[in-house]
């Protein structure tokens, strides 16, 4: 896979973080949930997201990914 892919698929998971942040609940137990989801899904983005800078940023031209 290209590392624009992978940086392209970080995005997503930044966005999918930003909604579940977003999200509102009236129940405690689903806001923690949501919470814990939407940290491992930034910490996963995040780890990729180095990944591809340290194994393949040598490819020259390529943007990280919006946080």
């Amino acid at each position: 896979m290209h590392p624009s892919a992978i940086l392209n698929e970080v995005q997503q998971l930044y966005n999918v973080v930003t909604v579940l942040t977003c999200w509102p609940s009236n129940n405690p137990l689903v806001s923690e949930a949501l919470i814990t989801i939407s940290g491992s899904v930034r910490n996963t983005a995040a780890l990729l997201e180095v990944v591809v800078a340290t194994k393949m940023g040598h490819l020259a031209g390529l943007e990280p990914a919006r946080a």
